[in-house]
């Protein structure tokens, strides 16, 4: 077996897409994953390609919202007790990242990635055949009363700054677009700019059948240690076995830091543990992605069902599910879609991995070179998948990126 010109360490959607994007430059790869394609969080997620989401995690509003949903242990953002000294230096970077100053930064860098990968993303899908995955359905987001709706705005007007297409609405307004909402619901807001993918699992999977049907290797092995050499990268995987290759791009998902960690690198990667539960395909006549942002989650419609999932729980890699989260999510759902029918489903768990600012770490590892780093991306990854794609594909062909991705670098939290 020859050796490969890169080694992509993950089969995640963000590591797929880079290697078929190096692929297409002439490069030959070999994906390596500790489960396979699709095991992760590219597996059930909602499958938005939500391209106005530039708004960080990390945000004043946030921070006026936090200590109410904390002190729910089943709300959209939640932190177990056991977890809470473990992640209190993360916790104090997102604190810092909430100034005015580093969110307006922030929105910035997103909006550049964001506007790259919507520009990526359709000649993407038609080069790996999957465009007819590519669904144009807009999403609604839902308020409960005036208040809400008014302390929204300010999210509203930064997109507008940004080019974002969007309309409020009342209610009768709302009822054409999505029928079946609870009348709890007086205000909300369409964004028909929003797109998805109709099952994110089953298209992560058509990448992978489509890199190796142009002559790619994915294999099960689990990476442990990245070691610089003179002429590439040496790699140390589980069970002892060693490879060698010339470049090699971490894009590993939640697990992404600790591989860092051998490189010398401390980068303060923390997991975003996102629940879900997949109902039937008739559950529900699902028309668009509605968004209850007030409670942290989103019913969306795929192929294979109606998903309901979201909200925020830093719990870090080791602490088993809290499927109550899900099941909180769910009875909401039934509240706020009055004919939901919740019963049926498939509860899901995975590992989003999330950086204090909200961007993600695209960019070469301080030691050398030869390691592109691609994880961080927080609930985004689908979404920024082709962008990333192609900045990677470009810093392995050693050419200059489209956008300045002095943001994203791995090194900006020393």
């Amino acid at each position: 077996m020859s050796r490969p010109d890169v080694i992509v360490v993950g089969a995640g959607v963000i590591g797929l897409s880079a290697a078929i994007a190096a692929q297409s430059r002439g490069l030959s790869v070999t994906v390596l994953d500790r489960e396979g394609p699709a095991a992760g969080a590219s597996a059930g997620n909602a499958g938005a390609f939500a391209f106005t989401d530039i708004l960080p995690l990390a945000s004043p509003g946030l921070l006026k919202k936090a200590p109410k949903w904390l002190l729910d242990p089943l709300g959209p953002l939640s932190i177990p007790p056991r977890y809470a000294l473990q992640i209190a230096p993360w916790m104090f970077r997102f604190w810092r990242a909430c100034a005015p100053a580093r969110v307006d930064g922030a929105i910035a860098a997103q909006t550049a990635l964001m506007d790259l990968s919507r520009q990526a993303l359709e000649p993407f899908l038609s080069e790996t055949g999957t465009l007819s995955m590519l669904r144009k359905d807009g999403s609604l987001e839902v308020y409960e009363s005036e208040a809400e709706f008014t302390a929204s705005l300010p999210g509203w007007h930064a997109r507008e700054r940004h080019g974002i297409t969007f309309r409020h609405m009342h209610a009768a307004e709302m009822a054409e677009i999505q029928p079946g909402l609870s009348p709890r619901f007086i205000r909300g807001t369409f964004m028909p700019g929003w797109l998805s993918i109709a099952d994110p699992k089953l298209y992560v999977l058509a990448l992978a059948d489509r890199f190796t049907a142009e002559g790619g290797r994915i294999e099960v092995a689990e990476v442990r240690t990245l070691k610089p050499a003179a002429d590439g990268v040496d790699l140390t995987l589980a069970g002892g076995h060693n490879r060698h290759v010339g470049q090699v791009v971490l894009a590993a998902g939640a697990f992404s830091h600790r591989i860092a960690r051998s490189l010398g690198e401390i980068i303060p990667l923390e997991t975003e543990r996102g629940y879900n539960t997949t109902l039937p395909g008739d559950a529900f006549d699902l028309r668009t992605a509605v968004v209850f942002g007030g409670h942290g989650f989103v019913v969306t419609p795929l192929s294979t069902g109606v998903r309901v999932g979201g909200a925020v729980e830093l719990g870090g890699l080791d602490l088993p599910p809290n499927f109550a989260r899900s099941e909180a999510m769910l009875r909401k759902a039934k509240t706020f879609l009055p004919s939901l029918k919740a019963e049926g489903g498939r509860q899901w768990m995975g590992f989003r991995p999330s950086l204090p600012d909200s961007l993600p770490a695209i960019g070469r590892a301080r030691s050398t070179d030869r390691v592109i780093y691609a994880f961080g991306h927080g609930h985004v990854g689908l979404t920024q998948s082709a962008g990333t794609a192609q900045i990677v594909a470009d810093l392995l062909c050693k050419a200059r990126p489209a956008i300045d991705i002095a943001p994203f670098s791995p090194q900006r939290f020393r």
